[in-house]
């Protein structure tokens, strides 16, 4: 049958079970027990083929995601969040509208509750031995073939819904990341810092180079924009005495979608006074580290055909040497670097010398980083809210954190010097080659920074690409639940739909 078959013949039985008196959509059904906790449970009690326990009864709610019906007897698959287990329904053991239901009205993907008996059949399958079904809600829309989940990329991510409840290694991820955000917050708190909470919504974008979705406040009249990272807020925290601070923002960048950058993410960002950029390193090592003894697998990982080693510590590498190892040129040599991007087909045209030396780095030494790698002492205009070397105000005190070619987190020495500050922003506003995604002016920050900040590193970690990396996910939009999605024209939409029909099963 069509999709639009089935569709009709669940809707027909939804109608007959109505007519039995019976919610399709069912009502509070308490007490259930997860479906792993049975199958443990079961395991541990050494039944015998063809045996009860002896006074052992559960109660389990879940997807049909089998159904075989054998006469006056039905073995069916019921599916949690964290297991399957069969269930036997004897027409001899029920009441006949629960067979009736059980037998002829319930279609794959339903969901219903079972209390029975826990033992084995024959064949030694541990099975729930019902002796009542309720019904708890009708699918109208039938699940994707055999269960195996969607196939369709696109489909998975637009209908994430179907993807969890047909796929379970999905929801395995998912556990996952909520596992690793839990272990790196449980570290934070360890380490003595305090989670805060930042505007989402903010008058003056800035703390990172990126282009701002814009909203409007209606009774304030005002501009706003969806906060591109939190950094200015939390080092006014700072000042005001909140000495080790940090937040799993939502951050908005109205930027390119690929396998690694989405227009939402979840930003980490931590601050801790009277450190610096080395402390930051340490504490990435241990969130790491502690999110993956939380998961398990080792500290060797394998992410698409690589293996990633996060043993720490992990190497310190020099932006200037790497440049010159892996490019052949040297940030101070514009001219060698200049010619380097004119190779790779750069266009500078309208970019700064600083911006043509990162452009030539991000092409041919960030692929490179393969190994957890931090990049240390970056050109100090790209830098503007970072301490200078004090022996070389060329040089920012900032790393970048790489993994298989991937940044997944930055940091900086913080700068606190306020005038200096103030003649980094005005720097960015001025001239015809600046960054348009850094030209913003924050008086208020500078005048916080008069107050006096302490000196401190800070640290931000990209969630999201964490999260890939230690899951060996292929693509962030795997990692987040429902990544934005361009909308579908009328002909494209169709035919997803008939990609769909041939998934779906009868």
């Amino acid at each position: 049958m069509s999709i639009q078959q089935q569709v009709e013949d669940r809707i027909t039985k939804l109608e007959r079970i109505r007519e039995l008196g019976i919610d399709p959509y069912g009502q509070r059904f308490e007490n259930v027990e997860a479906i792993a906790e049975v199958r443990r449970d079961g395991e541990a009690r050494n039944i015998e083929p063809g045996q009860h326990a002896e006074g052992v009864r559960v109660r389990v709610a879940g997807r049909l995601v089998l159904y075989r019906p054998t006469g006056k007897l039905i073995f069916m698959q019921l599916r949690d969040s964290g297991g399957v287990i069969q269930v036997g329904v004897s027409k001899s053991a029920v009441t006949e509208q629960e067979f009736t239901l059980a037998a002829k009205l319930l279609n794959l993907g339903d969901m219903i509750g079972v209390d029975g008996v826990l033992g084995r059949t024959k064949t030694g399958e541990l099975t729930v031995w019902a002796d009542a079904v309720t019904m708890l809600c009708k699918a109208v829309q039938p699940p994707p073939e055999k269960w195996h989940g969607l196939k369709d990329i696109d489909l998975r991510y637009r209908r994430r819904y179907v993807d969890l409840f047909s796929n379970p290694a999905v929801q395995e991820t998912f556990k996952q990341r909520s596992a690793i955000i839990d272990s790196i917050r449980r570290c934070l708190v360890d380490h003595r810092f305090f989670e805060v909470e930042t505007p989402v919504l903010q008058p003056i974008y800035g703390g990172a180079a990126a282009r701002p979705f814009v909203t409007h406040h209606n009774t304030l009249d005002m501009k706003l924009f969806l906060r591109i990272s939190p950094e200015l807020y939390l080092k006014r925290l700072l000042v005001g005495g909140m000495e080790r601070v940090f937040e799993f923002s939502r951050v908005f960048r109205n930027e390119g979608i690929d396998t690694s950058h989405n227009p939402e993410f979840t930003l980490l960002e931590l601050y801790q006074a009277y450190g610096d950029y080395n402390d930051m390193m340490d504490i990435t090592e241990a969130m790491v580290s502690s999110a993956i003894e939380r998961i398990g697998g080792g500290y060797k990982r394998p992410f698409g055909d690589l293996m990633i080693d996060y043993t720490p510590p992990w190497p310190r590498r020099y932006y200037a040497d790497l440049l010159e190892e892996y490019a052949g040129v040297k940030p101070g040599d514009i001219a060698s670097v200049r010619a380097k991007a004119a190779e790779l087909g750069i266009d500078q045209s309208k970019l700064a010398d600083v911006i043509v030396i990162n452009e030539v780095f991000e092409a041919l030494v960030e692929p490179k980083l393969i190994q957890p790698t931090f990049v240390l002492d970056y050109p100090a205009p790209l830098c503007p809210l970072t301490r200078r070397k004090s022996d070389d105000p060329d040089i920012a005190l900032r790393f970048e954190a790489f993994v298989a070619g991937t940044e997944v987190g930055n940091a900086y020495t913080e700068l606190n010097d306020p005038r200096i500050q103030q003649e980094n922003f005005q720097q960015q506003l001025a001239g015809e080659k600046r960054d348009e995604t850094m030209a913003v002016m924050d008086e208020d920050f500078v005048r916080a920074l008069e107050y006096g900040m302490p000196p401190a590193g800070g640290l931000g970690i990209g969630v999201d690409r964490l999260v890939m990396l230690l899951t060996d996910s292929p693509s962030i939009r795997d990692v987040i639940l429902f990544p934005l999605q361009r909308p579908l024209s009328p002909a494209e939409a169709e035919a997803q739909d008939n990609e769909l029909d041939n998934e779906e099963s009868v």
